[in-house]
């Protein structure tokens, strides 16, 4: 009869054969159990054959654990052995953490076995951007009572301040400038006519040109030229622009204007002495001055670009747009017909430019930006000039200062009468106080433009009664859009709504009919048609409405209504 060791040795070769050989057998508890090994007995009952087989698939098995440890690490725990090998023991398993979770680039890094790849040399070369705002430099607003800082701004909105830079204007005077280089390189004589209208920065323009191609002389090795510049307005006579001339070449000698064109005709027809000649570079500003009735001076003055050994450029500046169609075909069929350069008129968006490069050196604010806005938008509209542009602006500034000093009279005179009344009076102060470093409102340049630009119009609407004006500025919202004319019945309507937000009780419709033919009486309004019922008459808008926000935009009231 089998023993029991025999018995057990039945069952777990059995359990193996049945088991197969890629699975494992289930795992038993043997507390305090020593290795078990197999007698050549119980190997023969198994089957010599059978336990080789075993012992190689362990072999192989081990490997394979043993290279996945390798290439992993202990993160991954170790696959039991088979028990069937009795000469070693069966070694304890180490214990394992629990695994972090990790990024596909981190667990690419910490492969060993792992070649280095395109990703890692992409994120270990990558520097993290850092994307740096620029400060944004806020400024405090100014202190209009201090007697230094109106100064200085008065000064920047001066125009006799010479910006460092001529804005707005780089394509004329790269023009400008490319025409007097030519001119120097050949050494040969040219006229240029430069018009505009006032304002737009002919003579400005002018002035840095001649710097710009005397510092271009000097570095690129040519002789600089002479420079003669001249206001036409300052001769006593027309001719005497020929003496000026003369005066460059040979200033010892004195002779009249006749005499000197003679000689100056005389001097460009002969071949120079000397080879070192310089040229000369003629800016006559106000060249309009110089027309008389047979323009005798004006084509004299051309013609001396055509002489053979001429060495001037001629650079007419002059305000008047079509003097060029009055003289140059004159000049054309002279041969001398001169190159032409029109400055236009500034833009509202270049209006604005200027006055906020003119500012921006101040160390403090000074204007709202819609202040800036309304007035560069009025000039536009007008007539483009920049210098009346500063002129309103420098005058905002003088309706800011009348307004405080007449709240500190109020103030001043309120408390000599009544001198007890220090808490009535100490909100008033507060107010004061902070009008002191306030800035110029859109209320100071309305007002300061209605000064400027004062027309029929605007003191024609500013003089109405409020009710007319409340109409006027129903009109201007109501023809905003598209339409040119409406009724009077809905002109009534738009109407009533502006008293019904404003809290403004309404006249009667028989009493706006009549404001209404006042206002065509006016001029303002123009009523037609021939229905005997007045609300289904045709009402247009006789004025801009540009006009009527501009009389209106004063008054808050009003400026509300209008927004």
């Amino acid at each position: 009869m089998p023993s029991i060791a025999d018995r057990s040795v039945e069952l777990e070769s059995n359990a193996v054969g049945s088991a197969g050989v890629s699975t494992p057998p289930k795992r038993r508890l043997r507390s305090n159990s020593s290795p078990m090994k197999l007698s050549p007995v119980k190997c023969k009952r198994v089957g010599i054959s059978s336990v080789a087989k075993l012992r190689s698939v362990e072999v192989e098995s081990e490997r394979s654990v043993d290279q996945v440890v390798g290439s992993r690490g202990d993160l991954t725990p170790q696959k039991r052995k088979l028990r069937s090998d009795s000469s070693s023991p069966m070694k304890p398993r180490p214990v394992s953490s629990p695994m972090k979770c990790k990024s596909a680039r981190r667990n690419l890094s910490a492969c060993t076995s792992t070649p280095a790849n395109g990703i890692e040399k992409y994120f270990s070369q990558k520097k993290p951007q850092t994307f740096c705002k620029p400060p944004v430099v806020v400024k405090p607003n100014w202190n209009p009572r201090d007697k230094e800082q109106v100064r200085i701004v008065k000064e920047a909105l001066h125009l006799s301040t010479v910006p460092s830079t001529v804005a707005c204007r780089d394509v004329e005077q790269k023009r400008v400038l490319e025409f007097c280089k030519s001119c120097i390189e050949q050494e040969k004589a040219g006229s240029l006519y430069v018009c505009g209208c006032p304002g737009t920065g002919k003579s400005l323009s002018m002035e840095k040109v001649k710097q710009l191609l005397v510092n271009w002389a000097g570095e690129g090795g040519f002789q600089e030229p002479d420079v003669l510049e001249l206001n036409c307005t300052s001769l006593t006579k027309t001719s005497d622009i020929f003496t000026k001339i003369l005066g460059k070449y040979q200033p010892q000698k004195k002779a009249n204007g006749t005499t000197s064109l003679q000689l100056l005709q005389k001097l460009y027809s002969q071949k120079p002495q000397s080879d070192g000649t310089k040229m000369m570079l003629i800016i006559a500003d106000e060249l309009d001055y110089l027309i008389t009735k047979d323009r005798a001076v004006l084509h004299d003055l051309f013609m001396l670009t055509t002489y053979p050994f001429s060495r001037c450029i001629l650079l007419g500046v002059a305000n008047a747009i079509d003097l060029a169609d009055r003289f140059v075909p004159k000049l054309q069929s002279l041969n001398c017909k001169p190159m032409v350069i029109t400055f236009r008129a500034y833009s509202k968006d270049q209006i604005l430019k200027i006055l906020q490069e003119r500012l921006m050196a101040l160390p403090y604010t000074v204007f709202q930006p819609q202040a800036l806005e309304l007035c560069a938008r009025k000039v536009a509209a007008a007539s483009g000039d920049m210098r009346k542009a500063l002129c309103i602006s420098r005058s905002a500034i003088e309706m800011l200062e009348a307004e405080l000093r007449e709240s500190t009279n109020k103030l001043s005179s309120s408390t000599v009468e009544n001198p007890f009344s220090e808490q009535q009076t100490a909100p008033a102060l507060a107010l004061v106080k902070k009008q002191e470093i306030d800035v110029v409102r859109i209320d100071h340049m309305a007002v300061a433009l209605s000064k400027t630009f004062k027309s029929p119009v605007v003191d024609t609407i500013q003089c109405l009664p409020q009710h007319q004006q409340i109409i006027m500025c129903s009109a201007a919202k109501h023809f905003r859009g598209v339409r040119k004319d409406t009724t009077i019945g809905e002109l009534n309507k738009s109407y009533l709504d502006i008293c019904k937000s404003t809290l403004i009780p309404p006249v009667g419709s028989f009493e706006f009919s009549s404001m209404c033919k006042v206002l065509n009486d006016q001029g303002l309004l123009k009523l037609s048609g021939q229905s005997r019922d007045i609300k289904s008459k045709r009402v247009t808008l006789n004025v801009d409405e540009g006009d009527i926000t501009f009389a209106l935009q004063g008054i808050r009231f009003f400026r509300t209504c209008l927004e």
